[in-house]
């Protein structure tokens, strides 16, 4: 099995980067979730899956820090966006390039697909605004440092790029239904499941390795597969629509509610 080692690439007061140099003309981009140490950097988050590193697998990858939690929110992310994926094209041509992330990593992996050619967005949790992000208490502080927003809702990559949105509807109901319908866009939601749990939940069920290969190959099926086999549901199959009667919307919630008693 290759060694699994990063490099610090840059290294700002808001931001880090850290770089695996791997091999292929796969590139995964990785950005981190606030994490759980306010006054530390967060850690860089997806590594051993990004690089496929249980596999044997060595991909190139590149790991994204936030450390003012600015939600991709300041003009400096896209410059340090650029600058790291033109650092990886420099070193081996990129023909295949897949942004993924959790929480507030995974709105700047949408952001990321506005400023770089991505062909797979993976998005585990996505806020749908800064605005919804603000009622929740452990992201308030954060969000209310944002002055003058230049992505004040989340951005769905346009075709031909490859968007899952995964949700897990026990808190993140309102994220998940502020969402429209999109074309190239697959929703999956989780009913039992609340944010915190999403992604530990794929990890037991030994889901996480398999999506995230997924969507390095582009195999939309096997990834609609995997993620149905963890108890996921594709939107449409769901009450959560766009256009559902809003009595359909709140039985819903009434139904995440009693699963809490």
């Amino acid at each position: 099995m290759p060694p699994l080692s990063l490099t610090r690439l840059y290294d700002t007061s808001a931001f880090a980067v850290d770089h695996h140099q791997g091999d292929g003309d796969a590139l995964v981009l990785s950005f981190s979730s606030i994490g759980h140490d306010a006054t530390r950097l967060p850690s860089p988050e997806f590594v051993a899956s990004a690089i496929g590193h249980r596999q044997g697998g060595n991909r190139r990858a590149l790991f994204f820090m936030d450390a003012a939690r600015s939600w991709g929110n300041t003009p400096l992310f896209p410059e340090i966006v650029r600058r790291a994926y033109a650092h990886a094209c420099a070193q081996r041509p990129v023909r295949q390039l897949i942004a993924l992330g959790l929480s507030m990593g995974a709105y700047q992996a949408l952001i990321a697909a506005q400023i770089l050619p991505v062909d797979t967005v993976l998005a585990f949790g996505p806020q749908y605004s800064l605005e919804l992000a603000a009622n929740r208490r452990e992201w308030q502080p954060w969000v209310a440092r944002i002055d003058q927003p230049l992505w004040p809702i989340a951005p769905l990559p346009a075709a031909p790029c490859q968007t899952f949105l995964v949700h897990a509807l026990r808190d993140d109901l309102d994220h998940a239904q502020s969402f429209r319908p999109a074309r190239g866009v697959d929703h999956i939601l989780f009913d039992d499941l609340d944010h915190s749990s999403l992604l530990p939940h794929l990890k037991r069920r030994g889901c996480l390795d398999g999506v995230i290969d997924a969507a390095v190959a582009q195999d939309r099926r096997r990834m609609l597969r995997i993620l149905q086999s963890a108890g996921g549901r594709r939107r449409e199959e769901s009450v959560l629509q766009a256009g559902s009667p809003p009595a359909q919307r709140q039985e819903t919630q009434e139904r995440m509610r009693k699963s809490d008693l």
